[in-house]
């Protein structure tokens, strides 16, 4: 009885929210004409990736950092394409952080890395986006600007910085970023490692050899950026990487519906 009086009660609080952050059409189709990977969908999925978007915005707090303004149409941008993996999946996975800090180009983290002997190495690396478990999510706007159109695919190798990160997300609910999501029993997890890992050594093995790939070679930094680069692909670029690698396309499409 409680559980279906709750049930109803977060129904009723969502469609408020939906209401409170409604996306204006014109805004909503500017959306989709500078992200033609998203207005790919059908009519029903847009629907639900709309709705989606607006709830996005009411649970979700924007910062600009170092006076970036974000703008509606900065913020929408992120959400649509933020909510895209979880088009099926549901908002409650992105439950874990609340807070998505924008710069406006990329930034300078300074890194730490402990060798085999001991030694401690420090070096710049410049990020277009970032997820830390537990929040934020860190992006440039410049890079989530330049999101690729499908009709480019060929030309080089998919990116799209917003899907990469919110993968993270997805990849670090159950603690821990391995390329491995948050599944439902050990038994699936073992179906996924026996599928991911091949994956990724394939993938390694063809970018060791200096051949053009359509996942961004990034993802042979380790298997957790495999994953986040391959749903860059799936999200994108479906029937491409469907052909170029139909077991992990299949993995995907299992896990993001």
């Amino acid at each position: 009885m409680l559980s279906a009086w709750l049930e109803r009660w977060r129904d009723w609080r969502d469609e408020q929210h939906v209401a409170r952050h409604a996306i204006p059409d014109t805004l909503w189709q500017l959306t989709l004409l500078r992200h033609p990977f998203l207005a790919q969908r059908s009519a029903a999925d847009l629907a639900r990736l709309r709705r989606l978007s607006s709830l996005f915005l009411a649970t979700k707090e924007f910062h600009g950092a170092n006076g970036f303004e974000v703008t509606d149409e900065i913020a929408v941008a992120v959400a649509a394409q933020a909510c895209l993996p979880i088009l099926y999946l549901g908002l409650q996975h992105y439950e874990g952080f609340v807070g998505i800090v924008m710069h406006e180009g990329e930034v300078v983290a300074r890194r730490e890395v402990l060798d085999d002997d001991g030694i401690v190495h420090a070096y710049d690396e410049e990020l277009a986006g970032e997820a830390m478990e537990g929040g934020p999510v860190m992006l440039a706007w410049q890079a989530v600007a330049s999101s690729d159109d499908p009709a480019l695919v060929g030309t080089d190798a998919v990116y799209n910085v917003v899907i990469h990160e919110f993968a993270h997300v997805l990849d670090m609910e159950d603690g821990v970023a391995d390329g491995v999501p948050l599944l439902a029993s050990a038994a699936e997890r073992e179906a996924w490692v026996a599928v991911i890992d091949p994956a990724w050594e394939r993938f390694c093995a063809r970018v060791d050899a200096g051949e053009e790939t359509l996942i961004d070679p990034y993802g042979a930094e380790a298997v957790e950026e495999f994953f986040a680069v391959a749903t860059e692909a799936f999200f994108i670029a479906p029937k491409e990487i469907q052909r170029e690698e139909p077991e992990l396309f299949a993995l995907l499409g299992g896990f993001y519906g």
